[in-house]
């Protein structure tokens, strides 16, 4: 029986680069190209008329731009959408973040016409792949905008504290829809905490590189990337990021950085900061594993739960891939599974470090 083939609308306002990734889906029997846009209207309008598998988008596009396209279709059509897009300049690196954040699954750099040994065909064809796989969700985002309202805040759930010692630190992670994830349960955590995060994103090289600056503007919370050495005592109220490349460790109460070799492919793992984080703080952790593919975290997770910290797994309705939380849910790891929406709050009520010194 003969495999349908993935469909493919390609977003590109480069001739140029639109023939280029025409031609390597048109190579692989597995693709076929139902559309081409040149501008982000154009692509929303045959989004709805070709029904597409996958759309390759741009950010920098005339007339609407692949942004707001992003924002649109993930509000009406939802689609598996891949950004293609430049990591050249701040600006453009922003504006992948907030596709990201508005439901784009992926990011992949443009061809930039000196590779030889068909290292990025090879890449390309294969993020296509994984992402025609992704059952992406509605995000309301685009529908505020288009109606000129704001973005809703998640709703405050009032659970019961759970009985156990002094929560000192939380540690995230994510991959796959990570972005948005990690702006909402920043939204539903207090700023008013004392205490650090740490937190590690998979996200494509070299997209990684500004992503704590554009984070430190979606919420209050202040964010930035662990510098190797530092005392986790001096990072308080703060969200400390694993910067690209490098794993982050807790040790000894200091954030170090290492260079060891991947984990379940990934630099920086979430597994590796988990369990580093069980090693050195025990019941004094909370630790919580957001939408991601993959099973990095599950074990991590688990080893802090057996430490006697606090974890907690994104659901399935919620999760943009029921992939990592998924996994550590079957491990036993995560002793809440709870919607997007109620995390900030669970890991608020189990924090007994807000700041009263502050506000003596």
């Amino acid at each position: 029986m003969t495999m349908a083939r993935i469909r493919v609308l390609l977003v590109e306002d480069s001739i140029t680069v639109r023939k280029r990734l025409g031609e390597v889906l048109a190579a692989d029997p597995n693709f076929e190209v139902v559309g081409e846009a040149e501008d982000g209207k154009k692509a929303i309008e045959l989004c709805r008329e070709l029904h597409p598998d996958v759309i390759t988008m741009d950010m920098m596009l005339p007339v609407m731009s692949g942004l707001a396209a992003t924002e649109y279709i993930m509000a009406h059509c939802p689609t598996p959408i891949l950004v293609v897009s430049s990591s050249t300049n701040r600006g453009e690196l922003f504006k992948t973040y907030e596709a990201l954040a508005a439901g784009a699954v992926d990011v992949l750099e443009k061809p930039n016409g000196n590779e030889s040994d068909g290292s990025w065909e090879r890449k390309f064809i294969s993020t296509i792949k994984l992402v025609s796989r992704i059952r992406v969700i509605t995000h309301l985002r685009g529908r505020l905008v288009t109606l000129g309202q704001p973005e809703s805040r998640p709703q405050q759930v009032h659970l019961t504290p759970v009985s156990r010692g002094q929560c000192k630190l939380i540690a995230l992670g994510a991959s796959t829809g990570g972005p948005s994830a990690i702006v909402e349960v920043l939204r539903g955590l207090p700023a008013t905490l004392s205490g650090p995060m740490l937190l590690v994103l998979h996200i494509n090289e070299p997209f990684g590189a500004a992503f704590a600056d554009w984070l430190d503007g979606q919420t209050e919370w202040r964010v930035k990337y662990a510098r190797d050495g530092e005392p986790i005592g001096s990072t308080g109220g703060r969200v400390i990021m694993a910067p690209p490349g490098s794993h982050l460790v807790v040790r000894d109460a200091r954030l170090h950085l290492t260079l060891d070799p991947e984990l379940h492919s990934c630099r920086p793992s979430v597994d590796v900061l988990f369990q580093s984080v069980a090693r050195d703080c025990g019941s004094a952790a909370a630790a919580c594993l957001l939408t991601g593919m993959g099973r990095d975290g599950a074990s991590g997770l688990l080893d802090v739960r057996r430490a006697g910290g606090f974890t907690i797994a994104q659901d399935e309705a919620t999760s943009v891939v029921y992939g990592m939380p998924r996994e550590a849910a079957l491990l036993g790891a995560a002793e809440r599974v709870l919607p997007l929406g109620e995390i900030g709050p669970a890991l608020a009520a189990i924090t007994a470090w807000q700041c009263e010194a502050k506000q003596a």
